[in-house]
């Protein structure tokens, strides 16, 4: 079929083609099954579309490779790639595309296609604003030499295959290939780009700790397992580059294997020296550069080579023009050949032949080759190619450089000046930076640049070469010991220079450094002290790389190997229990073990007379009572608190302490308590000196007064400055760019006041993104509750059935894994209202009583007045009997409840319920009247369904 009237760019507005449950959508550029989209590659989705369109006439093979690689040379081999993964898409109707042997294809099928009203006629597909997409791949600082073919190849199979993993013996370029094609791939790619570095780790458990710091997943300790972090990627669009798996191989493979089961919409690759071996892997050797054979003599012959052009590109960007001459090349062909093509190697050669000449290269080769010569008749394995290379790289160097480069073996994941002048124990500060000089102009380090700073950093290859040398001189115990201690002395300094939220990031980049000085620490030949005290100073790093889980494992291995009697360690022991108490009260059910943990260090601190700690202490102990809902020994510890912060240096602990009180008041129903409190932070608001609050505190102080005040407000009656209270709040946790403070705001202020007032669609759409976000980042404790909050919007709005499932699933999964049970009554009492709309009011009834008996034992008070009301409700409306005696009680005792809180629209409420029974029986004057003095206190919120109600009502108008 000759396709000469085939465009893809411009389809028309009947862009939607369909046979049985399938969808072929051209403007989104969707295969569908079922409506679920079926994850398919680009040069795949164009390969069904233009089958699609030639309306089931064959379409030749030359014909369907110029419609999908216009312009490009493509084997049939790349064709069949995709072909393979159309089938796969099919799944159990891979018939319908039918292959016509040495002569193309058919996609069978009546496929119907039908206007799509939801696309624009232009063409242009309107989707909804997504956040900027990101990524962490560095910036290629120079060509990518002879590679051209490999990066085509691997930009169609990335296209068919979810796993791809390059493959090949060590220095052969698989990083560099790799994050190429990735580089190639980011401006049309649907989602954000990563970059996973592996070579770090030590342990393979951590391979899911790495994966959740990249993309800023929040797992616990307890929940860091490759299924979890599968889950916190959900349904993101991701391509992930997985770079030096080898030495973790299993444990990859194993998380590869469980983000491609259950996140449809990753695609990944990997660099390692063996493959993943799972299923849906694709494995591409990456093969040697090109090599001029002995047979090739001339110049421009020579130079088509790339493993030639690689060398000559080198050496000139190194000053050097003596190999690009054409009486050097055939001795240029020489070294690549003897190297095996192997790009590192080759480059390591090129920067010996400009500062040496290539005379000298060659002449060494000669001297360290000798053996290997002999071996190579045997097919000794590349590897031992590479070591030969660094081998003779090795022993070019000055003996001062060679100790150089043994010392920054030590280093995983780079260094500066500072660390290698401590380590190496040298003291010479420019002997040292002409030193390190030497190595990078030698291509033995490499630097990466970050703004006016410079870092540098070994090729793995290199950094273990070196560590063996390091060994064999019996360098390493004490150079690995000076290695721990500076890193233990950086982030304890008493300055502005230790870790704080401004410098964060700065010290995030030592995360493998202070792996390395733990394992060494934590060894037999160790010091523990020198790691306990790194992991105490190190956790708030953990806590914003969202490493939350090695965070946790790291504390506790210190807290096992130290003497929980010692004195000595006291105020150490004391840090590492309040950053194990703060990690598990956010992230696991483990509210025994975390009180125990976090009692032994207020203990510690009191001990100590060390008021910072204290607090520290004292807010997690009282955080932790809010999350199980204990409203009484919450209290106590906000007074506590705020006691105790009296005596702190930092003046903004009393405003912490104020918050606390009144947050406390507010769930214990003192509304008027509350606000004075909170306002009181409010106005006499300065920013902390001190970053430790939001360092541990996790809130910006301002931001959660400012939520906490909105509800306060709102049930106070104050509708209009609630609702200004609660963007207030969600404006200053956008500008910090902080997902949980956002999530704070959505759930505890702006979404609340919607739900308090009626406003239930607006409550509808901050909660959907509070789970979407909740969902993206993988924030359980706030998952979990917009569920069930979805669940009682559900209710709200007539759907009892699916509300109560999903309120009750969401309750009872969020109770049984030790989530937040703040606002518990609110949702119960939501849900007795489902039981009702269903009719089942004996549940209803129990439902109310068990939401009473939880404010009681718990303290809980701030929705008693509800609770009341929807009991008479309940009376109201019980087929089994109506009992207007009983209602009425009910709702007299809501309203003087509600009085004594403080929280008019309770009082509001419940009033509006007993004059709707009064005008039942027949005392319409009598609930004007009720209704009247309550109406009048209000000077806001005219606006909200029960003001409109009462107005109504007091006008006549529902006689």
């Amino acid at each position: 079929m000759q396709l000469t009237n085939y465009s893809r760019t411009m389809p028309t507005s009947k862009d939607v083609y369909l046979f049985g449950n399938f969808e072929i959508d051209l403007l989104r550029r969707e295969f569908r099954a079922g409506g679920v989209p079926i994850p398919m590659g680009g040069r795949s989705f164009e390969i069904i579309d233009v089958l699609v369109r030639a309306g089931g006439e064959l379409v030749s093979k030359d014909d369907l490779m110029a419609e999908v690689w216009p312009g490009a040379i493509v084997e049939e081999n790349t064709l069949q790639v995709h072909i393979s993964a159309v089938r796969r898409a099919l799944g159990p109707e891979r018939g319908l595309l039918k292959t016509s042997f040495g002569r193309g294809y058919r996609l069978l099928g009546e496929w119907a296609v039908r206007d799509d009203d939801t696309h624009a006629r232009t063409g242009i597909v309107k989707t909804p604003a997504t956040p900027p997409l990101t990524t962490n791949l560095p910036l290629s600082l120079s060509k990518l030499i002879g590679r051209d073919e490999a990066v085509r190849e691997l930009l169609d199979l990335v296209s068919a295959y979810r796993v791809v993993t390059l493959t090949g013996t060590g220095g052969i370029g698989k990083t560099a290939l790799a994050l190429e094609v990735a580089r190639r791939l980011m401006p049309d790619f649907p989602g954000d780009v990563r970059l996973i570095e592996l070579v770090s780790l030590v342990d393979p458990r951590l391979v899911p700790s790495a994966v959740v710091s990249i993309l800023n997943l929040k797992l616990g300790p307890d929940l860091l397992s490759a299924e979890a972090v599968a889950r916190g990627i959900g349904n993101r669009s991701l391509l992930l580059v997985f770079d030096n798996c080898e030495h973790v191989i299993d444990a990859v493979a194993v998380q590869v294997e469980a983000i491609v089961r259950t996140c449809p919409r990753v695609s990944i690759f990997a660099t390692s020296r063996e493959l993943l071996r799972i299923d849906g892997e694709y494995a591409y050797r990456v093969q040697p550069l090109d090599v001029p054979n002995e047979e090739t003599k001339l110049p421009s012959d020579l130079l088509a080579h790339s493993a030639v052009q690689l060398f000559t590109t080198r050496t000139k960007a190194l000053g050097s023009t003596s190999a690009g001459h054409n009486e050097d090349l055939a001795a240029v062909a020489v070294v690549c050949r003897r190297l095996d093509g192997i790009p590192l190697a080759i480059e390591f050669a090129a920067a010996r032949a400009a500062t040496l000449g290539l005379a000298q290269v060659l002449a060494s080769f000669d001297d360290f080759f000798g053996s290997l010569t002999s071996a190579r008749r045997i097919a000794v394995p590349r590897h031992q190619t590479l070591r030969s290379v660094l081998d003779w790289s090795y022993e070019l160097l000055p003996k001062q450089e060679q100790r150089l480069l043994r010392v920054l073996s030590v280093f995983s994941g780079g260094f500066n000046l500072e660390a290698v002048l401590a380590v190496s124990g040298a003291g010479d500060l420019a002997a040292t930076s002409e030193g390190i000089a030497n190595l990078v102009g030698k291509s033995l380090v490499a630097l990466d640049q970050f703004g006016t700073t410079s870092r540098w950093r070994l090729l793995e290859t290199t950094r273990m070469y070196a560590l063996e040398k390091l060994k064999l001189e019996g360098e390493a115990e004490s150079t690995a010991r000076r290695h721990a201690e500076f890193f233990r002395d950086l982030v304890t300094q008493k300055s502005e220079a230790r870790p704080s939220p401004a410098n964060f990031a700065l010290y995030g980049r030592e995360v493998g450094n202070v792996r390395a000085a733990l394992d060494w620490a934590f060894s037999p030949g160790g010091e523990i002290s020198v790691g306990a005290v790194l992991v105490a100073a190190y956790a708030p790093v953990w806590l914003y790389l969202s490493s939350m889980g090695e965070c946790g494992q790291q504390v506790e291995r210190a807290l096992s190997l130290l003497d929980d009697q010692s004195p000595e360690t006291a105020r150490l022991r004391m840090e590492l229990y309040i950053a194990l108490g703060l990690i598990l009260a956010y992230t696991v059910a483990m509210e025994e073990k975390t009180d125990i943990v976090l009692t032994k260090a207020l203990k510690i601190a009191e001990q100590l007379d060390d008021v910072h700690n204290q607090l520290l202490t004292i807010w997690s102990l009282w955080n932790l009572r809010l999350k199980n809902g204990d409203h009484r020994q919450g209290m106590q510890l906000a007074e506590r608190f705020l006691e105790v912060s009296r005596r702190s240096v930092e003046p903004v602990d009393i405003l912490v302490g104020e918050r606390l009180v009144g947050t406390s008041l507010h769930s214990r129903g003192d509304q008027r308590g509350a606000r004075r409190h909170l306002e009181s932070v409010i106005e006499n608001y300065a920013t902390p000196t001190n970053e430790r609050h939001s360092t541990w505190y996790l809130y910006d102080l301002r931001m959660v007064t400012c939520a906490q005040l909105a509800r306060v407000l709102a049930l106070q009656g104050h509708i209009q400055q609630a609702r200004q209270k609660a963007q207030e709040s969600l404006e200053i946790s956008e500008r910090l760019q902080s997902p949980l403070s956002t999530l704070f705001a959505l759930r505890y202020a702006i979404g609340s006041v919607a739900f308090f007032v009626g406003d239930f669609a607006k409550a509808e759409r901050y909660i959907e993104r509070l789970v979407n976000i909740s969902t993206k980042f993988n924030i359980l404790q706030f998952l979990k509750q917009g569920r069930y909050i979805q669940g009682m919007l559900r209710i709200k709005d007539g759907e009892f059935a699916t509300g109560i499932e999903m309120l009750r699933t969401g309750l009872d999964a969020n109770m049984e894994s030790g989530g937040w049970s703040l606002c518990y009554p609110e949702a119960l009492g939501v849900l007795a209202e489902g039981y009702a709309g269903q009719g089942n009011f004996a549940k209803a009834f129990r439902t109310v009583e068990d939401a009473l008996d939880w404010s009681d034992q718990k303290g809980e008070r701030w929705f008693d007045a509800e609770l009341l009301r929807i009991k008479g409700t309940l009376l109201l409306q019980d087929p089994r009997g109506r009992n207007e005696i009983a209602a009425e009680e009910n709702f007299l005792q809501a309203i003087r409840i509600a009085k004594h809180h403080g929280a008019l629209l309770w009082e509001l409420r419940a009033t509006l319920n007993l004059a709707r029974l009064s005008i039942v029986q027949d005392k319409l004057a009598y609930a004007q009247s009720m209704l009247a003095p309550v109406y009048d206190q209000f000077a806001e919120g005219f606006d909200t369904p029960d003001l409109i109600s009462a107005k109504e009502i007091m006008d006549g108008a529902l006689l």
